[in-house]
């Protein structure tokens, strides 16, 4: 509930009446929900997608203020679709948040190298991954009102 008034205060003090929204990218439809969820409760516009073939086309087409990127996934792992937003001039900007289960040190290594701004394990906490959004969103909100 803070983090909803917190993201409010936040955008109309840039006297912003845009919603953020949020692009998640998870094979698992669970995982799609539960996220989806927690966007609501925060009042944030969001795309849920589990092909991850098709995250190009959507991220050109409905322009999210954040991706939540599911590593592992058939078709296209979060590293290819890294890959293809980095090389885009157009969404290579976009912050992109991993949500894995992947966490070693070695893992870790490749996301900060594929260009992921952050990443959350799964499961996670929904406080955490809040806290995360609105991070992310508060400081895009702040670099576009510059």
């Amino acid at each position: 509930m803070f983090l909803q008034a917190h993201l409010i205060m936040i955008l109309s003090r840039k006297g912003s009446t845009t919603v953020p929204s949020v692009l998640i990218v998870d094979d698992d439809r669970d995982n799609l929900h539960l996220v989806g969820y927690v966007l609501e409760a925060m009042k944030l516009e969001y795309y849920g997608v589990s092909d991850s073939s098709s995250v190009l086309d959507l991220v050109l087409d409905k322009a999210p203020d954040l991706i939540l990127l599911d590593i592992v996934m058939p078709h296209l792992s979060g590293f290819d679709v890294m890959r293809q937003l980095k090389s885009n001039l157009i969404t290579k900007n976009i912050p992109v948040i991993a949500v894995t289960a992947l966490i070693s040190l070695y893992h870790e290594a490749e996301m900060e190298i594929a260009g992921f701004d952050d990443y959350i394990c799964k499961p996670f906490i929904l406080e955490e991954l809040e806290a995360k959004i609105a991070d992310y969103l508060n400081f895009s909100l702040i670099e576009a009102a510059a």
